[in-house]
């Protein structure tokens, strides 16, 4: 029995095998660690937000409804007694509406559960009782060895030829059907957006999903502060140098400087040309006038000022984001690690500085400088560091009594990200990774060390908080800047989203996996020109043409920026650059809000009642202003490459191949006919997925004669039964093979071609199958000799 033809199908069936065992063992981990929002409590109707965000200012009817704390919304009549007090207006006396008495009483110590470092160096949630006894704890967390192994595979499976060759096809695809959808739609989207009342880019909600808070402003901005500072309080004591207290003044005169001779170029906080490919010096630029003092005076949580100048340009910059309205920001915190009370002095600094708006949400970073605390003799392993990063919030957890400004301050965290220069090189010292009591080397660990016990902690820790009620934590780490891909397997396994991301431009599978799973990913492709990759370069405007989960964000104003709106910065230039239309925009927009961690009660009115729902059916055009026709071909396109993964992997049952991808002795003639019903049931004979013209609303009219080839090959039924079935679906996967029965058929038809474009028994042009011949693919039938002049 001839198995020409067949050859091409098992190899892709073992690859959509290993892609579908890497999207579940990533599945494992994020449902391990309670990351995704449907698990988050602060999500659920009855979670309060506070304080209460401002009510909608526009609308049709008298009796506007009022974003209610629960999540939905009550029409409250003008005058209701309800309406006991009138609210904060925007942009002015911030943090004036946030009362620290709301959040008391305080709830009481858990007497159920109490917490213990492994042996392993990960905390471990036991009933009372068990810790000793049957060493049972309420979640089972990898193992460091479980998670190395993990990772090893699908960094395997990442480097194995097939795969990579089918993940760059299916980009490639997703990038060409994209380009034709806006060839065909282009007007009619811009047409419906047309039609959507008051909305426009401007006045839709847009989230900086990455900005870190030390550098939340622009230089002028820092410069008028510091300027003001100068002039109004010169003699006031900011810093303790060796013993002597030294004012505002005496910091100055050390640099004879005065307030006068400070301007832009003076501070040199920009990132220029020398900053390409040089971390070290971008770090500097932290510096103002190159000078550490002013850092540790102006940008600083933790000074002898106890953050007060920090805190005071925070409130000026959340004034301006209030201002703005449709603009919300996710700023980044440093916890080092060196020490226990890092926690307590950083919730004190935001709760006593009523840091609080709706505009704003945090995240917690990690800055990787084991070596240094290390080195200074700060911390004797990483053990320590870990202890003292996570010891606080399972103490707070048990019984938030204990530190109850952190407590509240934890109501407004909502992930955990770790940041440092991926480029530095990783030499491995071991041959298996030592636990982190044993790591005591100076040498830094490894960055999928770093993100094991990240995560390890964090899913223990979100698993307690669960039972209790409480806020829990996302892993949206800085990974794919630079450096080595491994960086992206840790992500893969254990992040729920990531920010930039430019290396999986290098890793096709990576990337090709990150689509599937719509795993978020925070680009700034002004930070990277300043840093590592060209504008030009960037791979932005492919990630999103490809239908990956990208928005854009800010990184560093500080550093980047020259406007007093960052965020629109950069979305005008991207606009510019890589001509992305208003209906572009108002998708980055939307994908903004969507992974950031604002609360569910908050995006329901930013983007409609079930946002949450993907596609067609979760859009609200006159929230979002992305019309229907972009949300059909992203929804279409997401479940065909699902559905396609699913029914080749199946195969692998249908054709009898082994582990290693051979044909076992199985009849491949005898399978096909359960193929085609497989197909059938699978897709269905008119299913959602073909990728043909769609109206306005997102549906498909009926197909006319003539658009035989804009219906997706595998949901090609013919009338010629099962066999042409199921050889026409495998296919369709695999453009440019097709089987031997298909190749007699299509010969058979000889001179009928000529007269009709139709396509044969198997669902194929005689054109079509000799153009698809030319591409050389492997496992394609060589061309029949004097072929060329049947015509």
């Amino acid at each position: 029995m001839s198995l020409r033809g067949t050859n091409a199908l098992p190899e892709a069936s073992i690859v959509c095998r290993k892609i579908q065992e890497v999207l579940g063992i990533r599945d494992k981990y994020i449902s391990l660690s309670l990351q995704a929002p449907k698990d988050d409590p602060r999500n659920d109707d009855s979670w309060e937000v506070y304080p209460t965000p401002p009510d909608p200012v526009w609308y049709k009817d008298k009796n506007q409804p009022s974003i209610s704390t629960s999540g939905s919304t009550s029409t409250f009549p003008e005058g209701s007694s309800q309406q006991t007090s009138k609210p904060r207006k925007a942009g002015q006396n911030v943090g004036a509406d946030f009362d620290v008495s709301h959040f008391y009483p305080l709830p009481d110590i858990d007497t159920h559960f109490q917490f213990q470092l492994d042996q392993n160096g990960v905390y471990q949630v036991y009933r009372y009782g068990e810790a000793s006894e049957s060493h049972e704890p309420i979640v089972h967390v990898p193992t460091l060895r479980e998670y190395f192994k993990d990772k090893d595979k699908i960094m395997d499976y990442s480097s194995y030829g097939p795969c990579k060759t089918y993940a760059f096809r299916q980009l490639e695809i997703l990038d060409s059907k994209f380009n034709l959808h806006k060839m065909q739609h282009n007007y009619q989207e811009f047409a419906d957006t047309k039609k959507v009342p008051h909305r426009d880019f401007y006045n839709v909600r847009k989230v900086d999903t990455h900005v870190h808070h030390s550098s939340c402003m622009n230089q002028k901005h820092l410069l008028r502060f510091m300027k003001s500072k100068m002039k109004k309080s010169p003699d006031e004591i900011v810093l303790n140098k060796g013993g002597v207290d030294l004012t505002l003044a005496d910091v100055f005169k050390q640099m004879n400087l005065t307030s006068y001779d400070l301007s832009i170029d003076t501070l040199d906080m920009h990132a220029h040309s020398d900053s390409f490919h040089r971390f070290d010096r971008f770090n500097l630029k932290y510096n103002p006038i190159g000078n550490s003092m002013l850092r540790e005076v102006f940008l600083k949580t933790d000074n002898y000022i106890k953050g007060r100048y920090l805190a005071e340009v925070t409130r000026e910059v959340i004034s301006d984001l209030e201002s703005s309205k449709y603009q919300m920001v996710e700023w980044r915190l440093s916890i080092y690690g060196k020490s226990l009370d890092e926690w307590d002095k950083l919730a004190a600094w935001v709760v006593d500085n009523k840091l609080v708006s709706p505009n704003v949400r945090w995240l917690i970073q990690i800055p990787r400088l084991y070596f240094q605390w290390k080195q200074k003799n700060v911390i004797d392993n990483f053990e320590q560091m870990v202890i003292n990063v996570f010891q606080p919030l399972f103490e707070v957890t048990g019984d938030p009594k204990s530190h109850p400004k952190l407590h509240i301050f934890l109501q407004k965290v909502v992930g955990f990200d770790t940041v440092d220069d991926e480029s530095k090189p990783e030499r491995r010292l071991y041959r298996k990774y030592p636990v982190a009591k044993d790591w005591n080397d100076e040498q830094d660990p490894p960055y999928g060390y770093w993100i094991y016990y990240l995560y390890a902690n964090i899913a223990s820790l979100n698993n307690w908080r669960k039972l209790r009620g409480f806020t829990l934590f996302a892993l949206r780490p800085h990974c794919g800047e630079a450096g080595d891909p491994e960086h992206l397997a840790a992500a893969t396994l254990c992040c729920y989203a990531i920010n930039h991301g430019i290396i999986l431009r290098k890793v096709p599978f990576f990337q090709y996996i990150f689509y599937l799973d719509q795993v978020g990913i925070a680009m700034s492709p002004l930070s990277n020109n300043a840093l590592f990759l060209t504008y030009e370069r960037n791979p932005f405007p492919k990630y999103f043409s490809r239908g990956l989960n990208v928005s854009l964000s800010t990184d560093d104003p500080l550093q980047i920026s020259f406007t007093k709106e960052p965020l629109m910065e950069e979305y005008s230039v991207a606009a510019q650059i890589y001509k992305f239309s208003n209906v572009d925009m108002c998708e980055l927009a939307e994908n903004s809000v969507l992974q950031s961690g604002f609360e569910y009660a908050l995006k329901r009115h930013w983007l409609g009642q079930i946002f949450h729902k993907w596609g067609v059916e979760g859009n609200d055009v006159n929230k979002t202003n992305v019309p229907q026709l972009r949300k059909s071909h992203r929804e279409k396109t997401l479940e065909y490459e699902r559905d396609s993964i699913a029914y080749a992997a199946e195969q692998n049952l249908l054709w009898g191949v082994d582990a290693t991808g051979t044909l076992t002795s199985s009849s491949v003639l005898n399978t096909i006919p359960h193929a085609a019903s497989l197909a059938t049931r699978r897709l269905g004979s008119n299913s959602t997925l073909e990728m043909g013209r769609i109206d306005h609303d997102g549906h498909e009219p009926r197909r006319r004669r003539g658009d035989q080839l804009l219906r997706s090959p595998a949901n090609t039924i013919t009338s010629s039964g099962a066999h042409s079935q199921a050889s026409d679906a495998g296919s369709s996967m695999f453009p440019g093979v097709i089987n031997e029965r298909a190749r007699r058929q299509s010969i058979r038809q000889g001179s009928g071609s000529e007269k009709s474009s139709d396509t044969g028994s198997a669902g194929l042009s005689r054109s079509f199958v000799r153009d698809r011949e030319e591409i050389g693919i492997d496992g394609a039938v060589p061309e029949v000799p004097g072929e060329e002049n049947s015509d």
